[in-house]
């Protein structure tokens, strides 16, 4: 085999530690964030938050109060601009006033507080303990019996018996909310009408519910009348009491997020005053980060050291130093980079964020944002995830401005986000009696002047969770 030698030209792309850095620093929303930052500080004591920065006097000018940067060009050459080491582009109210929303508490651990409460025995509780682990997000039991004894026997090392595993789910079963722990949508709706008030129209429904749950669910309305004996009008308001109840106990409280009550602040506050929208970007408890002046003196007073002690130190501090400035550049560049991408989105759906008319939304999309910013689609992209605006009409996730397009008949491009309003204002506007069919939506869309397919209409009709025809009828 012949060795031979020869050079190639190749061009590659790497990413500096800044870039890397400001890239993480991007995705992360302001909660995310302030941990970021406080792990850094925990990390490099070259970093300081002291509100109270320390006064940094000129040698040379004993009478010179004003603080001023220390360079530490001299000691290494570095590929990183020059830049002043204090972030200082955040408001001057270190915390303005912005508003929050909360997810529920979780739904796992609102069962087993109520389990708490209860005087059980210490096997019996244990049983319970296992079952609610075992419930779906929707709080319902989707396992047999047997199965659940047979998993407590291998998975927890508990010995039950079928009885004792129904009781411990018949205790799970009075917890609120009302219809958890049931094993199918009828054992759902019958434990909510038992706990409920009990009137005319809720001894109907559990009437209805308990001989034709069958017949309900497919809307066969003559052969309830039939085989109950109600008259219409006392069908009408059961089925009303009916579709009162929950089908999904377990989405009542939020289990998201790893089963953790979670809260989000908006990264964004919008303000609008005269027709004019402005936003600004709560500081929270974001300190100002800067260099601590006593690691720029080291750096400065060993100049031509040297020792071998002093040179390592030296290096240490020099590694932590730069990281310092890499950490505080990428904040600065996180900060450059969500005001402009925010201002885009701003000036691009002015209309909407005036009046807060879901119809104004104009189609867009990322590539839209990054030709008006000069962002990459990538970096677009991190900015608006987990990312929330708080405007005077509630609170938005970023991504909820953005939408696909179609044309109207009169060629003009419409949102795809409008065109789901029109069809829910078709839907809730049709005769329930005899509710309008896909074909029909098509014709009442014409009418409105928005051009849609058959199988567009369908595949809205699925995102905005509204069912076929014949499941929306009613009496």
């Amino acid at each position: 085999m012949d060795v031979k030698q020869g050079l190639e030209l190749r061009q590659t792309q790497k990413l500096s530690p800044l870039q890397i850095q400001t890239i993480k620093l991007i995705e992360k929303p302001i909660q995310e964030l302030q941990q970021c930052i406080r792990k850094e500080l925990e990390e490099n004591p070259v970093l300081d938050d002291d509100p109270a920065p320390e006064r940094w006097e000129d040698k040379d000018q004993n009478s010179d109060d004003e603080p001023r940067d220390v360079s530490i060009d001299e000691i290494k050459d570095d590929y990183i601009p020059s830049y002043n080491l204090r972030v200082n582009n955040w408001g001057k109210d270190e915390r303005p006033e912005y508003n929050t929303f909360s997810y529920k508490e979780s739904f796992t651990q609102g069962l087993e507080d109520q389990l708490g409460c209860r005087d059980l025995d210490p096997g019996l509780r244990d049983i319970a303990q296992f079952i609610i682990g075992s419930l779906d997000d929707d709080g319902y039991l989707r396992r047999d019996i047997e199965s659940l004894v047979d998993d407590l026997a291998f998975r927890a090392g508990i010995s039950a018996t079928a009885d004792e595993v129904l009781q411990a789910l018949r205790i799970i079963q009075e917890f609120e909310p009302a219809g958890v722990g049931a094993r199918d949508l009828r054992e759902c709706l019958l434990l909510q009408l038992k706990s409920a008030r009990n009137t005319p129209e809720t001894e109907n429904a559990r009437k209805i519910i308990e001989n034709c749950f069958d017949d309900f669910s497919n809307k066969h309305f003559k052969k309830i009348l039939a085989k109950t004996g109600l008259s219409e009008k006392e069908l009408k308001a059961a089925t009303a009491r009916i579709l009162k109840l929950n089908p999904s106990p377990g989405g009542a409280l939020d289990a998201s997020y790893d089963d953790r009550a979670q809260q989000v602040v908006p990264d964004f506050v919008l303000t609008e005053e005269n027709g004019e929208v402005s936003f600004v970007m709560p500081r929270m408890n974001i300190p100002e980060l800067r260099v601590k002046k006593s690691y720029s003196d080291m750096l400065e007073n060993s100049k031509g050291s040297s020792q071998r002690e002093q040179k390592e130190a030296v290096t240490f501090v020099k590694q932590k130093i730069d990281s310092a400035k890499w950490f505080i550049e990428a904040l600065k560049q996180r900060q450059n980079t969500l005001q402009k991408t925010m201002q885009a989105i701003l000036d691009f759906q002015k209309d909407f964020f005036i009046d807060g008319d879901e119809s104004s939304l104009r189609p867009m999309v990322l590539k839209d944002i990054a030709e008006k910013t000069g962002f990459d689609i990538s970096t677009i992209s991190r900015v608006v995830n987990k990312k929330y605006v708080d405007t005077h009409f509630g609170i938005f996730p970023l991504k909820y401005f953005f939408s696909e397009g179609l044309e109207n008949k009169n060629g003009e491009e419409i949102s795809t986000r409008e065109l789901k309003k029109v069809l829910q204002e078709c839907v809730d506007n049709e005769d329930k009696t005899h509710p309008l069919t896909d074909e029909q939506l098509v014709e009442e869309m014409g009418k409105k002047g928005y051009k849609v397919a058959r199988r567009t209409i369908a595949k809205y009709r699925g995102q905005l969770g509204i069912p076929l025809a014949r499941w929306r009828k009613q009496l």
